[in-house]
């Protein structure tokens, strides 16, 4: 036993369990954090020694669970979460012995293994994108989003490079277009480097080329100019996939900077069944990949790959001397923390390439057709069922499935607004009755015109069709539950 695990448990839990009574599922609580004992989350003056015997105890737990976590029946946590990420064993346990060596890696001679390692996965990830690998570049990102921000900053300093040094007086009023369903980043991005949240423009639709032309031009009339297209490979609720080759035709046409944001969808690549799907991706000026969404990577696991040689260094650099020499023993292309717009950089390459070097890309093809798999499992499974109803009837292009419950009383409804007002609630009352039990979680959001629906995807390599059958019977029951 671990008595300072004990001691937290049964401290926390008299106060949950006092609190629990008083409060709706459906009703956010203020007041829930005061029910925990303040004093016992307060650094102690002194190491504690129950916190050391707790911290044992922990590292044993985790040893344990590596140990038997290939083995279904004893695993710790079961799989009724088909979006709830399984990390890889070598990932996870690269990320136990990288923590306490606290590495970073901005020049060669801190990290020399590590950088060799970037260098090997970039020129592999090059190859697969259909880059030459004796050109293009990349850079580790401390998560997509940070990848899509830099995506911006080479482009404008591609076009504009005067605003390193002279900054927003050196630029025109700058445009940049993405879809309507694109990951919040873009506009983060703009909003952050002082372009403006209001000078993104919205492309309707799985941004639909004659739009987008429509887009620039209007962006034009008003006096902007367009610089740069963000094109989506698998949005963050349908998964679908922007047309690549139709876009880049554009951004040649046009002289724009095309990105492809493939956080998401980049390790459909992988796989020979699916990767056609991203056809027009080697047309990009940069990428955003995240090993850690469909490859299983633990996080963080990001990357932006640029396909012009040169252009992190340049848009980034500013030769830090107490860091930076050029009069190294070595060549000092190598030292590669100018390139960031960080210093201190977590070393996210080891966990990669041993997964990679574990599995083999045969490996992680298999992984991402299973995830696929199991969304053709549900969708044809959702089909064929009355109680359900999908919100496209198309089969989805990645792994996100969407969907409806629909309870009896609201299928007896006619289409119109009350029908819709009684669809919008069912989902988060089934959810919160999820919440509750702990048997399952999956989420869910409004959309458009379209009310809450469920949103299930499939990153888990861990998930199997019990799982998917399990997820619609606890639906069905909880639905069930609410609405007899």
């Amino acid at each position: 036993t671990c008595p300072g695990l004990h001691l937290s448990a049964d401290r926390s839990s008299k106060h949950l369990e006092y609190s629990k009574w008083k409060r709706s599922p459906y009703k956010h609580q203020s007041n829930v954090i005061c029910s925990f004992l303040r004093l016992d989350l307060l650094p102690a003056k002194n190491g504690e020694e129950v916190t050391k015997h707790f911290l044992q105890e922990l590292l044993n737990i985790l040893l344990a669970y590596i140990s038997k976590s290939l083995n279904r029946s004893s695993k710790v946590l079961d799989f009724h979460h088909p979006h709830q990420l399984k990390e890889g064993l070598e990932g996870f346990s690269l990320e136990l012995q990288d923590q306490p060596d606290n590495l970073e890696q901005f020049t060669y001679e801190i990290a020399p293994v590590f950088i060799l390692m970037e260098d090997i996965i970039f020129k592999k990830m090059h190859s697969i994108i259909g880059w030459s690998e004796k050109e293009g570049d990349g850079i580790f990102c401390p998560g997509g989003t940070m990848s899509n921000l830099y995506s911006v900053l080479l482009a404008r300093y591609h076009f504009f490079p005067r605003v390193k040094t002279a900054g927003m007086l050196a630029l025109p009023p700058l445009a940049l277009l993405t879809s309507t369903h694109s990951h919040f980043s873009i506009k983060k991005s703009a909003a952050v480097l002082g372009i403006g949240s209001e000078s993104v423009f919205l492309v309707k639709g799985k941004m639909i080329p004659k739009e987008l032309e429509s887009s620039i031009r209007t962006a034009k009339s008003k006096g902007l100019v367009p610089f740069y297209v963000n094109a989506t490979a698998g949005t963050t609720v349908y998964g679908a996939i922007d047309p690549l080759n139709d876009i880049a035709d554009i951004c040649e046409r046009f002289g724009l900077w095309m990105h492809v944001d493939a956080a998401w969808g980049g390790g459909l690549l992988l796989s020979k069944r699916h990767r056609m799907k991203l056809q027009g991706i080697d047309r990009a000026s940069s990428i955003t990949w995240n090993p850690h969404k469909m490859m299983g990577v633990p996080l963080q696991c990001s990357v932006i790959l640029v396909q012009k040689k040169g252009l992190l260094q340049e848009c980034n650099q500013l030769c830090a001397e107490y860091l930076f020499q050029p009069d190294k023993h070595y060549d000092v292309s190598y030292d590669t923390g100018d390139k960031s717009i960080q210093c201190g950089r977590h070393v996210d390459i080891f966990k990669l390439w041993l997964m990679w070097k574990a599995k083999g890309s045969e490996g992680f093809e298999s992984q991402v057709n299973h995830c696929l798999e199991n969304a053709e499992y549900l969708y044809y499974k959702l089909k064929s069922r009355k109680d359900f109803q999908l919100v496209f009837q198309s089969q989805p292009e990645h792994s996100n499935v969407c969907f409806w419950y629909l309870p009896t009383s609201v299928r007896n409804m006619p289409p119109g607004p009350e029908r819709d007002r009684e669809l919008h609630m069912v989902a988060p009352k089934i959810k919160a009755k999820m919440m509750e039990e702990g048997m399952t979680m999956i989420g869910y959001q409004p959309l458009g015109d379209k009310v809450n629906f469920f949103r299930c995807v499939f990153s888990n390599p861990a998930t199997q069709k019990e799982d998917v059958d399990f997820l619609l019977d606890e639906i069905t029951r909880l639905g069930r539950e609410l609405y007899s």
